[in-house]
Parts: C-alpha cells; sequence; structure tokens
C-alpha cells in the first residue's frame, strides 16, 4: 500500500513466523495513548494478547473518506485470533483488471477450497464509499451551469434592450468624437456594476447556506475562502461575457444613421 513507516521498521517475515507478537501502529494511536511520545518498545494488549510496537506508520483512511480516521494497528496475520475474510492487494504498472484472472488461478492452484469473491480496483472501492456524494456534485453542478446561462442570457437580454434605447445617445456620443473603446467600457461598465451587486448578494447568501452541505465536502471547509472567490470571479467573467456583445455592437452604431432617426 505504500504507507510511509515514519518510525522504528515494518513488520518483516521474522515476525511473521516468530513467536514474539508485534505491531506497527499509526500516528492517531500514538497521539491518543501514548501522549506522543515515541512508543518503539512500548506495550500494549489486543485480544488479551501483548504486542511490541516495533514501528509507527503514517495515519491513512481506512474504510472510507466520510469517517474519521480511528487508531489502527497492523500485526502479521498468522498472529492474528479472528481471521474471517482476506483482502489481497496488487500493485500493477498497467490495467489491473487485466490481472483479475491471473489472480484467480494463482489462488485456486495454493488452495482450491478458498473462494475468490470480489475483485475490483482501489479507486472502485473509494468511488462506491462517496457514490451518493459524487451523484449529489454532479447535480449541483449541473443547476448550477443552468443558472450560470440563465443569468447570462436573462443579463444579455437586459443589456441588449438599455443599448437599443441608448441607440441615440450613442451616436452623438461618437458623433460628438467618441472613440469605440470609450463606448465598449461605457456598457461594459454597467454590467459589471450589476455584477458587483450580484456578487455581493450572493456571497453573504452562500456563506449564510454553506453549513447545509458540510457533509458533503472532503478535506475541504464550507466556507472555503479560495472556492467563494473561484466562483465570485466566475460569475464576473461571465457577467462581462454576457455583456460584450451587446457592447461590441454599441460600438459598431453608425452615428449619421442615429442622428437621422432623432
Amino acid at each position: 500500500m505504500q504507507i510511509p513507516i515514519l518510525l522504528g521498521r515494518e513488520i518483516e517475515e521474522r515476525d511473521v513466523i516468530g513467536k514474539r507478537n508485534v505491531a506497527v501502529v499509526n500516528e492517531f494511536f500514538v497521539r491518543t495513548y501514548m501522549g506522543g511520545s515515541s512508543p518503539i518498545g512500548r506495550h500494549f494488549k489486543l485480544d488479551e494478547a501483548d504486542y511490541e510496537i516495533i514501528g509507527v506508520a503514517r495515519t491513512t483512511r481506512l474504510h472510507s473518506l466520510k469517517q474519521d480516521t480511528p487508531s489502527v494497528t497492523y500485526i502479521p496475520l498468522t498472529h492474528s485470533k479472528y481471521v474471517g475474510q482476506i483482502t489481497y492487494i496488487l500493485r500493477t504498472a498497467g490495467d489491473p483488471l487485466a490481472l483479475a484472472t491471473n489472480a484467480r488461478q494463482t489462488v485456486r492452484e495454493a488452495d482450491a477450497s478458498i473462494p475468490v469473491s470480489e475483485i475490483s480496483t482501489q479507486e472502485t472501492v473509494i468511488n462506491r464509499t462517496i457514490s451518493d456524494e459524487r451523484t449529489f456534485a454532479i447535480l449541483c453542478s449541473c443547476f448550477a451551469g443552468l443558472a450560470v446561462v440563465i443569468a447570462c442570457v436573462g443579463l444579455y437580454g437586459m443589456m441588449a434592450y438599455r443599448v437599443a434605447r441608448r441607440t441615440n445617445e450613442i451616436g452623438i456620443r461618437m458623433a460628438l468624437g467618441a472613440e469605440r473603446g470609450r463606448i465598449i467600457w461605457m456598457v461594459i461598465r454597467e454590467v459589471f456594476l450589476i455584477a458587483i451587486a450580484g456578487v455581493g448578494i450572493g456571497v453573504p447568501v452562500a456563506l449564510a447556506m454553506s453549513q447545509f452541505v458540510r457533509a458533503y465536502l472532503f478535506q475541504m471547509k464550507p466556507n472555503d475562502p479560495l472556492a467563494i472567490g473561484a466562483a465570485a470571479m466566475a460569475m464576473l467573467a461571465a457577467a462581462i461575457l454576457a455583456g460584450y456583445w451587446p457592447a461590441w455592437r454599441a460600438s459598431r452604431i453608425d452615428p449619421w444613421t442615429a442622428l437621422r432617426d432623432e
């Protein structure tokens, strides 16, 4: 599994065939039961047996991404009193499932009475534990994308209408020497102010509602400033893009046509 050994050593073959009970514990075990002091050589009781600690491994997730990391002890399989289901982990260079047939054949040759109930990749096992959360995230992303599209369409329609209403004003400005860049900036500025107002209202609401999605977040705070900042910048960018086309059309108004219509 390539879990780093931070202190001491890992379990070796001599420990498996020997009679001395040894164990490797994780960092959480050391902090919880030994106050953070060096545990190497110290003993603890497990299933009425005395185990000597020979190493400390880095704390990792055990069964699920949603559960807190527990205290974990690693002991030789031959020293365990309760052996029910055994899981073998194979690390491969290519597609892991391509070796499924070979793995079943190897187990069958070792002992034909041992059933191989399930073969799957570690990625599949991890995804299975967060399938509900992943579905929820995909649905939220789809609805959020749809909301952005609707907001952009509405903003575009509003700005296109405002530009049409101000055609004469824009024509006069251009006839008096206003450059196309200034006309574009005049329209974009209005869009930007509207977007700023929307973000100013949306961010506090998002902060207030974020507690309801705490259970669906992993290694991320509900009020993560980076995520909220990125969402705000995305909304500003979408608003500016939605308003750019009306601004560009406004800068292409023929001043003489606008004055003649006036």
